[in-house]
C-alpha cells in the first residue's frame, strides 16, 4: 500500500508538472532564458537562390552549399540568430525528406553559431501556391513569387484544420529539445491581407498545439499592426506569447515609443522584422538602439537573390534594374555589400571589428 502511495503521489506531481509547464513561461523563466542567449542579432534569411519558403526546403531545389556559403557571412558579420519561414506544403508532400533537410539546415547554421527562429504561418503575399517547380520572380517586384501559409485555404477548407495540426506537432516534436533552435515563431503577421479577426482562430489553435507539444524553446507571434482591426489579435498574441516579438520598420522615435509599450509585460522584447532603408529604418540608427535596449535585431532580408526584396513594396521596377537605394538586404550574391558603412557598423556593434 505505502508503494502504490508513492507512486500515486509520483503520477500526480507529473501531472502537475506537465501542466504547469504547458501553459505560458512565467517572466522569471522567459528573462533567465533571454540573459542566457545574449544580445540576439540576425537576418531573415532565405538563401539567394530560393524565391520561397517551398523552393528553399524541396528536395529539388534545397540548397546547401549556397546556405552554407551566406551563413557563413552571416558569422563574419558577428550574426548569431537567422529567422526561418517554414512550409506545410513541403511536409504534406515530403514529412520524412522535409525533417530531415531542416535538421541539415539547422546543422549548417550551427557550424556557424546561429541559432534559428522558425516561423510556421504566414498570412504575407500570395494566395495560391503548389508542390514542385516554383515561379521565376518577376523582375523588379518585391517578394513576387513568396506564399501565404495556409492562407485563404483554412477558410475555405476547415477540414484542413488536422493537416495543420498533425504538421506543427510532428515539426515541433521532433526538433522540441533542439537547442539550435532558438524560438518558434508560430504565426507572422496574422490578419494580414484584410483577413484581420479571421485569422483569430487559426492563431488560438496553433498556439495550443505548441503548449501541448511543450518544447523546451519558447513560442511566440510577433504583433505587427496596432490599427484597432488588430485590437484583439494583438492582445491574444502579447498574452500568450513566452517572449514579445515584433515587428517595426518605421524611424527611430516611433520604434522607441513601440519598445517602451511593449516593456509593460516585463518580458524579453525580440524585434523580428526591421530595417527598410526607404522607410528611415537603418542599421545605423536602429540597431544601436536595439542593442542599448537589449532588444532582439532581426532585420528583414540578407543576402539579394530571387525574393527580390532589394525593391520596395508596392513600387515595381519593371526594368529589373538595381535600385539606387536598397529597401532590404546586406549582400550581393558575389558577397559585396550594398553599403561597406553598414558593414561596419554591424560588425563594430556585434564585435566583430
Amino acid at each position: 500500500m505505502k508503494h502504490v502511495l508513492i507512486l500515486i503521489i509520483l503520477l500526480l506531481l507529473t501531472l502537475s508538472g506537465v501542466q504547469a509547464q504547458s501553459t505560458i513561461w512565467s517572466t522569471e523563466k522567459a528573462n533567465a532564458w533571454y540573459k542566457k542567449q545574449g544580445w540576439v542579432r540576425g537576418s531573415n534569411f532565405q538563401p539567394s537562390t530560393a524565391i520561397n519558403q517551398l523552393e528553399m526546403f524541396q528536395a529539388a531545389t534545397f540548397d546547401p552549399k549556397t546556405i552554407d556559403k551566406e551563413l557563413g557571412w552571416a558569422e563574419g558579420l558577428g550574426l548569431n540568430a537567422m529567422r526561418v519561414y517554414l512550409h506545410h506544403m513541403a511536409w504534406t508532400t515530403d514529412k520524412a525528406g522535409f525533417k530531415n533537410r531542416l535538421g541539415q539546415y539547422l546543422q549548417i547554421a550551427n557550424k556557424h553559431g546561429i541559432k534559428t527562429i522558425l516561423v510556421f504561418f504566414d498570412d504575407c503575399w500570395n494566395d495560391e501556391y503548389h508542390p514542385g517547380k516554383q515561379p521565376a520572380p518577376k523582375p523588379g517586384i518585391h517578394n513576387s513569387g513568396w506564399v501565404r501559409d495556409p492562407g485563404t485555404m483554412i477558410l475555405t477548407h476547415p477540414d484542413s484544420l488536422k493537416v495543420l495540426e498533425s504538421y506543427v506537432k510532428d515539426v515541433m516534436t521532433t526538433f522540441k529539445n533542439d537547442d539550435r533552435i532558438l524560438l518558434w515563431d508560430l504565426y507572422n503577421e496574422p490578419g494580414n491581407n484584410q483577413y484581420f479577426d479571421k485569422s483569430l482562430p487559426l492563431l488560438k489553435s496553433v498556439f495550443g498545439w505548441a503548449r501541448a507539444v511543450n518544447p523546451s524553446q519558447p513560442i511566440s507571434a510577433g504583433v505587427w499592426n496596432w490599427d484597432d482591426k488588430f485590437t484583439e489579435l494583438n492582445k491574444f498574441q502579447e498574452e500568450n506569447s513566452d517572449v514579445i516579438t515584433y515587428h517595426n520598420y518605421r524611424y527611430i522615435d516611433n520604434h522607441q515609443q513601440r519598445i517602451n509599450s511593449l516593456r509593460k509585460y516585463n518580458r524579453p522584447l525580440i524585434c523580428t522584422e526591421y530595417m527598410a532603408r526607404r522607410n528611415g529604418s537603418l542599421f545605423q540608427t536602429i540597431m544601436p538602439m536595439l542593442k542599448q535596449e537589449n532588444v532582439g535585431a532581426i532585420n528583414w532580408g540578407f543576402v539579394s537573390g530571387k525574393t527580390n526584396t532589394i525593391y520596395a513594396w508596392g513600387t515595381p521596377m519593371p526594368d529589373g534594374k538595381e535600385p539606387e537605394l536598397w529597401f532590404h538586404d546586406i549582400y550581393r550574391t558575389d558577397g559585396t555589400p550594398f553599403s561597406e558603412d553598414e558593414v561596419s557598423k554591424i560588425k563594430a556593434l556585434t564585435g566583430k571589428k
